[in-house]
């Protein structure tokens, strides 16, 4: 029972009903109340109708006959003598101020508490100096519109049930599709994709049913993409661990020869090299995606960090016949962490030394544009297409297209950069450099900007 107190059907309908129960109350008593003054109104004009005619008779010699009759519902008729003595069926009824009124030769008409009883009064002046009074009880003009007011409650009980199964149909409309909307996204927690949702009802369920289906495709294809990472990471992982396992084997039964062992030392160093570089990067990616990631942001010059990076890898870049140069001109203040801003420079030369052949440069540059920062590293390696541009930092994209073609590395430093760029409060975009290869440039905000994050 209290489950089904708490649910959406439950609380429309039961929301509805209360709804409906006020105005009904609200609309018995106001309804209740204007029938029993339309009948005192009713009973007023009548009794004034009766009064204009009787009072044309002109005396009350002549009315005395009918000082006894009842009028209206249960009103009376009385008569006021010239010298103000009041006589008749309705006298109890009768003020001091109708009397008064009267004799001196005006109407009177009005509802009033007379001996504590409401009454209503009509008196008119007669030819000979009297008058005539016709009264009524109010709560026999009231108990007249009982048959009023009962048809009134039984119209707003009619309509009361009409409201509480209209509520009840409006809550079943509206929840039926939100239940199967429910259902569908339960199906979806539990790792089923291609979910058929069931729109229907009211146009914001339709939305959600919509979203449920955009997060349902978006899960797939997101799935799709971590499968194929993690099979092109098996891969990749395999291929060095089947050469220490092979090599491993090798010296245990002691097949090596005592003159191979530096060599295959040095291979063994090689794959593990590998190894802990694929182990590295994953640990690296899963620190940029936790919400613990530190970044300490604090005005630098990154022009100072430029010549750095291109001194530390400018050994590599000789060994490999790379020309490594840097284009800065003037300081270039921003606002960022300069340890985590050098990490992802050095990925991004370490990247384009990968591919860069002997002879072609990689350039280390710097300039303003639009009040920020931008840092450049480009290369004149063989470069992205259209298509690469577009995925470039998608995790393992490039890695899985062109393994075998060119160097390529564990698939992860692209999307690590752009991930730490983020953290940085800038942007990592690709595109295609004068060089003829690849640029990345990462954007970054001046210092005296908000730091990222803050407002």
């Amino acid at each position: 029972m209290r489950r089904w107190l708490r649910s959406l059907y439950a609380r429309v309908t039961l929301v509805t009903a209360a709804v409906a129960a006020v105005a009904t109350l609200v609309a018995g008593l106001v309804g209740a109340q204007l029938i029993r003054s339309a009948a005192v109104d009713q009973a007023r004009a009548s009794l004034a109708r009766q009064a204009q005619a009787l009072s044309a008779s002109g005396s009350v010699t002549n009315l005395a006959s009918l000082r006894e009759l009842a009028v209206g519902e249960a009103g009376h008729i009385a008569l006021v003598s010239p010298t103000g003595t009041v006589t008749g069926a309705g006298r109890k009824y009768v003020s001091q101020a109708a009397v008064s009124r009267v004799l001196a030769g005006g109407s009177f008409s009005q509802t009033e508490t007379v001996s504590g009883i409401p009454v209503v009064v009509e008196a008119r002046p007669l030819g000979d100096g009297g008058g005539l009074v016709l009264v009524e009880p109010v709560s026999a003009v009231n108990q007249a519109a009982v048959p009023l007011v009962t048809r009134l409650l039984w119209a707003l009980l009619i309509g009361f049930g009409c409201a509480v199964a209209g509520g009840a149909l409006v809550a079943r409309w509206v929840a039926r599709p939100l239940v199967h909307v429910a259902a569908a996204a339960r199906r979806l927690a539990g790792g089923e994709r291609g979910v058929a949702v069931d729109g229907g009802g009211p146009a914001e369920v339709e939305q959600v049913a919509h979203a449920l289906g955009a997060l349902d495709a978006s899960l797939t294809a997101s799935e799709g993409r971590q499968r194929e990472f993690l099979l092109s990471v098996s891969h990749e992982m395999r291929t060095p661990l089947t050469a220490l396992r092979g090599y491993a084997e090798a010296l245990a039964d002691g097949v090596i020869p005592a003159e191979d062992v530096p060599r295959v030392g040095r291979t063994l160093s090689a794959e593990a090299g590998r190894l802990d570089h694929f182990v590295s990067d994953l640990l690296e990616l899963a620190r940029l995606e936790a919400d613990d990631f530190r970044v300490d942001f604090q005005p630098i010059d990154a022009a100072s960090i430029l010549p750095a990076v291109m001194e530390a890898w400018r050994g590599s870049a000789e060994t490999a016949g790379v020309v490594l140069r840097t284009e800065v001109a003037g300081p270039l203040l921003v606002i960022t962490d300069a340890r985590r801003l050098r990490q992802l420079l050095d990925g991004l030369v370490e990247n384009a030394l990968r591919v860069v052949p002997a002879g072609a440069p990689v350039v280390l540059a710097g300039r303003w544009e639009g009040g920020a920062v931008v840092l450049e590293v480009r290369d004149g390696g063989p470069g992205l297409s259209e298509d690469d541009l577009a995925h470039a930092f998608e995790r393992g994209a490039l890695h899985s297209r062109y393994q075998g073609e060119r160097p390529v590395g564990t698939g992860l430093g692209l999307s690590i950069a752009q991930r730490l760029a983020g953290r940085l409060g800038g942007r990592l975009v690709a595109g295609r450099a004068p060089e003829g290869g690849a640029c990345f440039a990462v954007s970054l905000p001046e210092a005296g900007s908000h730091l990222p994050g803050t407002s």
